[in-house]
């Protein structure tokens, strides 16, 4: 059985290297085999270059593509994975690879076929108080308006099964990615589990991307997608 790690890239070539250097030392349960995809969303520094080095790397496979925003870059990387299960990863290094084993339990012992590695059951470095309380008050409405607990929608830590992924659509744009996918996994009657995870923030000036405009991006799907299709 195959895990594809999807990796969206844009503007990280101060920490591309290193999140690649500890996706791939990240250990799996044996019998799993590693993909690392990884999409250049049109970055305009040497993210494009960096990444060229892993073109013929083995178990690799890296895509360029005009920038799309996270969600453009995320279908794209589905597109071209070839594993029984997707994983997303962030290109900087605020989510730890090396919580991928207890991640992906749930998912090989048949509980569920999504997981979602949830900030805030376990501990948070370094969040800036106004990003902890957007995050918050997306959950509770989320959660409020579906009838379904969950701790952390925003996360990166999105693990599913080829199955849950196949004949979805997507249709928003940006950071949207993340509700407009959890509101079709569990209308389509799919379970999601969450996972305590660590979580250290980088910092505006060290390159995170997420600011007012792009939570209310985040936000207001929660409301639309309950009242559309």
């Amino acid at each position: 059985m195959k895990v594809s790690i999807v990796i969206p890239a844009y503007n990280e070539e101060a920490t591309i290297e290193e999140i690649i250097a500890r996706v791939k030392a990240a250990a799996l349960p044996t019998h799993l085999t590693k993909e690392i995809v990884i999409v250049n969303d049109g970055s305009k520094d040497r993210t494009g270059d960096i990444l060229n080095r892993y073109s013929e790397t083995k178990d690799f496979i890296i895509v360029h593509q005009q920038n799309q925003g996270k969600t453009g870059a995320l279908l794209t990387g589905f597109k071209n994975a070839t594993g029984d299960i997707l994983l997303i990863q962030d290109a900087d290094l605020e989510y730890d690879p090396n919580e991928y084993t207890k991640l992906l339990k749930p998912i090989l012992d048949g509980q569920t076929q999504i997981v979602y590695g949830s900030r805030f059951l376990g501990r948070i470095k370094d969040m800036q108080p106004v990003n902890r309380a957007a995050n918050l008050i997306s959950n509770w409405t989320f959660s409020l308006i579906y009838g379904v607990r969950l701790t952390d929608i925003n996360t990166c830590y999105k693990i599913f099964t080829r199955q849950v992924w196949e004949g979805m659509t997507i249709t928003s744009r940006n950071f949207a990615f993340e509700t407009e996918f959890t509101v079709k996994a569990l209308r389509r009657g799919f379970n999601i589990i969450e996972i305590a995870i660590d979580y250290k923030a980088r910092s505006r000036e060290a390159g995170k991307k997420i600011n007012w405009r792009t939570a209310m991006e985040m936000y207001w799907p929660i409301i639309k997608y309950r009242f559309t299709r």
